[in-house]
């Protein structure tokens, strides 16, 4: 038995059995990543769809994902890696390429006459594996590439100061301004992601993500709260720096175990955002 750390959850794992995230398992009295190194997807895709629009627009980046997540939305859109029931195959080591960092470097370094300026770490929730992250991003770091990752941001500071080093910028999901919301809809934590944003936008370039979901987070009200606590966030000087934090608004499509309601209207986006605008200089549409 062994207490992993990487979130609020603080799972204890019996010996050879898995945490909630489906990623980590307990070996030998210690919590280590099944996922180290095993890959599921991988993409060369525009900087655009990370979302980052603020990070070297018009770019290229490899996309990779492993499989294993720490929250459960009953809306993800990629369950089958996240925390459906194919990622059993994967704990079986069925369906998925092994690859060390070094043949990502490789990748990475292969595609940059395409445009590619390195790698983000996304699909999947990628803290889950966060070693494999640190390892891989300290080898494009000293590359002179660049790394992302796309992340729900529920983990630890602890898990953060590992990696941030040789993060150049992240697209973190803010889902909601409502603890309950977190606790019983995501399964997650609101205060631990707060506390994790907070401390990224001090030293790396960090977009936001909020999708909005029909009768779960689509009020005026939540997004001006979302918008004002952004704005007020500080560089490592205490410089308030938050709203020149960019903030996607994106539309909610029913899917995996949220098809109970229609998506979200356009208009809805649109009028959202505009209400974020209050606060933030540069807010985005997505799904629209």
């Amino acid at each position: 038995m062994a207490t992993c750390k990487v979130c609020f959850r603080h799972c204890e794992i019996p010996e050879g059995k898995h945490g909630i995230c489906g990623a980590r398992i307990c070996r030998e009295g210690k919590v280590v990543p099944e996922n180290y190194g095993r890959i599921t997807s991988l993409a060369l895709d525009p900087i655009e769809k990370k979302p980052l629009h603020r990070f070297f627009p018009g770019s290229k980046i490899i996309s990779v994902g492993s499989y294993g997540c720490n929250l459960r939305c009953p809306f993800c859109q990629n369950n089958e890696i996240s925390w459906g029931d194919e990622v059993s195959l994967f704990q079986r080591g069925e369906d998925i390429r092994r690859m060390e960092p070094e043949d990502l470097l490789s990748v990475a370094l292969a595609y940059r006459d395409q445009g590619n300026i390195g790698l983000a770490f996304t699909y999947n929730e990628p803290l889950v594996g966060y070693e494999f992250i640190r390892d891989t991003a300290k080898l494009i770091h000293d590359a002179g590439m660049k790394n992302v990752l796309v992340s729900n941001g529920t983990a630890s500071l602890e898990v953060l100061s590992e990696i941030l080093p040789f993060i150049d910028a992240m697209n973190i999901d803010l889902k909601s301004f409502s603890e309950e919301t977190y606790h019983s809809t995501l399964g997650g934590d609101l205060p631990m992601v707060k506390e994790f944003i907070s401390e990224a936008v001090k030293t790396s370039h960090v977009e936001l993500t909020t999708l909005i979901v029909p009768g779960l987070n689509d009020s005026k009200e939540e997004m001006r709260e979302i918008a004002s606590w952004i704005a007020e966030r500080k560089d490592k000087e205490g410089n308030t720096i938050g709203e020149t934090i960019p903030l996607h608004v994106s539309r909610f499509f029913p899917r995996f175990h949220m098809q109970d309601r229609e998506a979200t209207e356009v208009k809805t986006v649109y009028e959202l955002a505009d209400t974020a605008r209050e606060k933030l200089r540069f807010v985005y549409t997505g799904n629209c």
